[in-house]
């Protein structure tokens, strides 16, 4: 990775966080609650992927639509992540593998 990489990377990172900062403050609080909940649990490909960019757009299309931000995901914000991440490969997972003594299965 090289400087330009890091660079469009961030400026890709502000663009993405100013879209944030424009939705309502309730989509706001979710959204970070879900971002939060990701980078700490999430798949080991999220920032490599589009699922953070994606929730930014349903979320968008949920303030068009007039929807609260609750309609769209429910009650449980973690029970709604973890059915985003249902079938990905987690950073806990690797985590509790290399806990649990399962040589050579955190490295694929």
């Amino acid at each position: 990775m090289g400087i330009r990489d890091i660079i469009e990377g961030k400026k890709q990172w502000r663009a993405h966080m100013a879209r944030v900062k424009a939705l309502p403050p309730d989509y706001q609080i979710v959204y970070k609650e879900i971002q939060k909940y990701l980078f700490k649990v999430g798949p080991v490909d999220l920032l490599e992927g589009t699922l953070l960019s994606d929730m930014l757009d349903f979320f968008e299309e949920g303030v068009a639509s007039g929807r609260g931000v609750l309609e769209l995901i429910g009650d449980d914000v973690a029970a709604f992540c973890d059915d985003l991440i249902k079938d990905s490969r987690t950073y806990a997972e690797i985590h509790q593998e290399s806990v649990s003594g399962k040589s050579g299965t955190a490295e694929k």
